[in-house]
């Protein structure tokens, strides 16, 4: 059965969507944008700033769940010029250190609020 997620440690959802959704097993985040838990856009950062801001809030969704990020089966990076991936990657591999996720990174031609990046992914919480 779907549960939500919500923890204060990371942006409140702030549409129609959860911050997480889980059926006890496997834990689906929404798209993590480079926005503090109270709310600071950091849409004119530089895109490791932007990348470790979405990944903390990541991170803070999985820590409310007792899980961590080498929980993290995959993930998504959506990125508004993908000319930011090696940038964004130097950032991503302090958070994955050891046995990283399956990965899939995609340029877009926009993303929420005019950020450079933005991070979904899928845990195991078995």
């Amino acid at each position: 059965m779907k549960r939500i997620i919500s923890t204060p440690d990371a942006p409140e959802a702030v549409g129609a969507y959860s911050q997480a959704t889980t059926d006890g097993d496997v834990l689906f985040t929404a798209g993590q944008i480079p926005m503090t838990p109270d709310g600071e856009l950091l849409d004119d950062e530089s895109i490791d700033v932007q990348t470790r801001q979405a990944l903390e809030n990541v991170q803070a969704i999985l820590d409310g769940e007792g899980a961590t990020i080498q929980d993290v089966l995959k993930v998504t990076v959506f990125l508004d010029d993908i000319e930011n991936f090696e940038t964004m990657n130097e950032a991503y591999k302090e958070y994955f250190v050891d046995n990283p996720p399956a990965r899939s990174a995609v340029e877009v031609a926009n993303l929420p609020k005019g950020v450079g990046v933005e991070i979904e992914a899928i845990a195991s919480l078995s």
